[in-house]
């Protein structure tokens, strides 16, 4: 049996539409049974792949799909390993319009990824 105190049970008690017991000794209700809480889950973080970024040689036009979990053998590119290793976190795909060597961010926590 869980206890609560009785302020904490305003709200329950007035939309059951119960006055709670009077005269315990104790002012504690006893409530046979609630329904478990279910905690929200926290999105999945990213997994650190390296401390610095990745010079990249990018070609105009080529689509590029930079790693967002961590979890690619193929930094800073994305391998596909995310489906199984962080579902909730999907790469950030992009095409750059000329060619240029780019530095790619390997932490994964960048304000402005890639």
């Amino acid at each position: 049996m869980l206890r609560l105190r009785p302020a904490a049970l305003v709200t329950l008690m007035r939309g059951a539409g119960g006055e709670g017991r009077r005269g315990d000794p104790l002012g504690v209700l006893l409530i046979p049974s609630l329904s478990p809480v279910r905690r929200c889950s926290t999105p999945p973080q990213p997994v650190i792949a390296a401390k610095q970024p990745f010079p990249v040689e990018l070609k105009a036009g080529k689509k590029y799909g930079w790693c967002a979990c961590g979890h690619s053998k193929n930094q800073p590119f994305c391998d596909g390993a995310h489906k199984k290793a962080a579902p909730g976190i999907s790469p950030v795909r992009f095409t750059p319009e000329e060619d240029k060597v780019a530095w790619l961010c390997g932490c994964k926590r960048t304000r402005s990824p890639p």
